[in-house]
């Protein structure tokens, strides 16, 4: 590895070609993070809310009052230079700008969407957490931790707001009954830097496999190469 890299090995080996794991986090307003190097170990805490009371003559008595939120933690690093041997893709970010981004994130008061492909995980989450490392010896990279939390939104109505919607669904229910619509809605999707059909497929259809629709009813913008594609182009989603 050139520059006398000193990362841990097991993020080398997780990026060599073994995995097809990718992690990214979109912005609702727009702006989008795809993380270059995948970390060697992803961690989802789960945890129950517990009350404690203490009762006459028999002590400490503990309640389960719910479920906390999950925290959703990993490390990694942006690179300065694009390396094959761990980079998921070669037009990787500025390593400071991608960290405004994170701190940017962290500071507001938005959720962000995170999608970690071959899991479980796609959630609206708040960046509740990042630190950023630099280390001797490598000159540009970044090294970071993560931390992220499931968004849960709470919305208060009055009684009379709820009366309303309750009767705005019904009027839509009654209308989808006597008028179903099952004409396909159409969808696309701007190629941006780092995407592959697969991750495009992963993404907006929930299947990577299915990049293979996405190249057949694209081959015109293209070309014949369905691994070359280029950022700005507009692709058609199947239905």
């Amino acid at each position: 590895m050139a520059g006398g890299r000193t990362n841990s090995p097991s993020l080398r080996e997780l990026n060599n070609g073994v995995t097809t794991l990718d992690i990214v986090l979109i912005d609702p307003k727009g702006p989008q993070l795809h993380i270059p190097v995948n970390p060697s170990e992803i961690t989802i805490q789960r945890e129950k809310d517990i009350e404690t009371i203490t009762i006459l003559n028999r002590g400490e008595v503990d309640f389960p009052s719910g479920e906390k939120v999950k925290q959703i933690t990993f490390s990694s690093f942006f690179p300065k230079e694009y390396d094959g041997q761990y980079c998921r893709y070669p037009e990787i970010p500025d390593p400071q700008e991608a960290m405004n981004q994170l701190t940017a994130w962290n500071a507001s008061k938005t959720p962000v969407r995170l999608i970690i492909t071959d899991t479980i995980i796609n959630a609206m989450v708040l960046v509740t957490a990042h630190t950023s490392k630099f280390k001797g010896g490598e000159p540009g990279d970044v090294y970071f931790d993560l931390t992220c939390r499931v968004w849960r939104e709470v919305k208060v109505r009055t009684a009379a707001e709820s009366v309303i919607q309750s009767e705005q669904l019904d009027a839509q229910n009654i209308a989808a009954i006597e008028r179903p619509d099952t004409r396909p809605v159409p969808s696309t999707v701007v190629i941006k830097p780092g995407d592959t059909l697969w991750t495009i497929a992963k993404l907006q259809l929930g299947d990577g496999g299915r990049w293979r629709d996405i190249y057949q009813l694209n081959k015109d913008a293209i070309g014949p190469d369905p691994g070359i594609i280029q950022s700005g182009v507009e692709l058609v989603m199947p239905a």
